[in-house]
């Protein structure tokens, strides 16, 4: 388990940041911007399991999945894994299909979609 005795590191005053590997790069690197929108995406997961009820444990995994993938953005060069002081978390095959399985299930209980869904009815679905 990580121990964080702080939350800030004062590396990233100069514009630019570290990945998983060490390597800087600018805040605005795309690797960045994309881990970035996972963690936001995660945030609003958070949001979502506040009234997801049945669905929270669902949404769990999904939030810890999400986890997984933003370290899995952070740490370039794959091939080094190997040599690596720890092993880097990756996504698997197995998380993939596990979701897939849960959205197909969810799905065969709903009629088929002909239109948009317009956000709105509960809290949930007017989330955003």
């Amino acid at each position: 388990m990580v121990v964080l005795s702080k939350i800030y590191t004062r590396t990233g005053d100069t514009g630019q940041t570290a990945l998983g590997n060490g390597d800087r790069v600018p805040k605005f690197d795309l690797r960045v911007a994309a881990y970035g929108t996972v963690d936001e995406t995660n945030a609003t997961l958070g949001m979502a399991r506040l009234h997801g009820g049945a669905l929270d444990d669902s949404l769990a995994r999904v939030s810890n999945d999400l986890f997984d993938l933003g370290a899995d953005l952070c740490t370039p060069d794959m091939h080094n894994d190997a040599t690596a002081a720890y092993p880097p978390l990756r996504m698997i095959a197995a998380q993939v299909a596990r979701l897939e399985a849960e959205i197909d299930v969810m799905n065969a209980k709903l009629t088929p979609l002909r239109s948009f869904i317009l956000p709105g009815g509960s809290a949930l679905a007017s989330a955003n």
